[in-house]
């Protein structure tokens, strides 16, 4: 290119001087002729100075370029050579991802991270979307964030947040792990998978998680005997004991009202008599139900209480 330019600026005052020989003996005219001096005025031109040493080169040199790459053939040579360079450079060892590590999550998690992130090592780092790697390990149920980054020496780093689960909801379709937040954190085939864990049932329950969870914490008294919550009407709790015993909570209130139940236990042993139902639905009127056998029972001794015993014999005169 700066050959290019020396070159014109060279040559093009001596053509438009032209080349006309002067006589021997004769005197040259110092004054410029009429095509040097319009030029020399041209030259004093910023805008047409630029044009003539750098425009008209570069656009000559662009000419050629696009006349070379006007054959098929150029071009596909061209590419050719541009994505060896390309793969060359990014195949080096040090662009080079070599293993993965998962930092955060418990091995069922490890792998199904593994099986959505679909990598197979060693890859180069700019092969990788770590974006679209992130946002299918964050579409996890049990995943709560995540981190996704190449670490110096080629290793893959994923850090999750892994969801931790505080409830069974047992669903139309099975038993599913839920964390504090009413997000699904997995499943699990059986009620003894864990144990450790209370059970909420009925539409709406991860919904109202929070005040499961403080209905639990109030039943402390009465953990061994409790079964779980159902979510009646996506509105209020049952609480379900052992012994097939029910506290119908309301809809309002339900912590307080409950611990009303637990008191009633402690102090009276409300529980640990025959009944099937305690209804606390209406707070200013606590109502029982007893179960079968024990209403049977019941009626009876009443129907005894409620007969009058027969009348004495009137004895008979001599």
């Amino acid at each position: 290119m700066r050959a290019l330019i020396v070159l014109w600026r060279l040559t093009l005052p001596s053509l438009l001087r032209g080349s006309a020989a002067i006589a021997p003996g004769e005197r040259r005219d110092p004054a410029p002729s009429v095509w040097a001096y319009r030029y020399q005025r041209l030259m004093l031109t910023p805008v047409y100075r630029r044009l003539v040493h750098v425009g008209l080169p570069v656009g000559l040199v662009l000419l050629m370029g696009a006349l070379w790459l006007a054959s098929a053939d150029h071009r596909a040579a061209l590419a050719t050579r541009v994505e060896s360079i390309k793969d060359a450079v990014q195949e080096r060892d040090a662009f080079m991802v070599t293993a993965l590590e998962i930092a955060g999550a418990d091995a069922a998690l490890s792998a199904a991270i593994r099986e959505v992130a679909r990598i197979d090592l060693p890859v180069s780092s700019f092969d990788l979307d770590l974006d679209a790697l992130r946002a299918r390990i964050t579409d996890l149920t049990a995943v709560r964030s995540a981190q996704v980054r190449v670490l110096p020496g080629g290793a893959l780093e994923i850090a999750v947040v892994q969801r931790v689960p505080v409830a069974v909801w047992r669903y139309a379709d099975g038993l599913r792990l839920i964390d504090a937040e009413g997000a699904m954190t997995g499943m699990i085939g059986e009620r003894g998978d864990r144990a450790d864990l209370p059970l909420i049932a009925g539409d709406g329950a991860k919904d109202a998680i929070d005040e499961a969870l403080a209905l639990f914490s109030a039943a402390a008294p009465i953990a061994p005997r409790v079964r779980g919550l159902v979510r009646m009407g996506e509105r209020r709790w049952d609480m379900v004991l052992d012994r097939d015993q029910r506290i119908l909570l309301p809809t309002s209130g339900a912590v307080a009202a409950l611990e009303r139940a637990i008191a009633l236990q402690q102090a009276q042993g409300l529980l640990d008599r025959d009944v099937a139902v305690v209804d606390l639905r209406l707070g200013e009127r606590p109502t029982l139900r007893l179960n079968p056998v024990a209403l049977s029972s019941l009626r009876a001794q009443a129907a005894a209480a409620a007969t009058p015993p027969p009348a004495a014999p009137i004895p008979e005169d001599h």
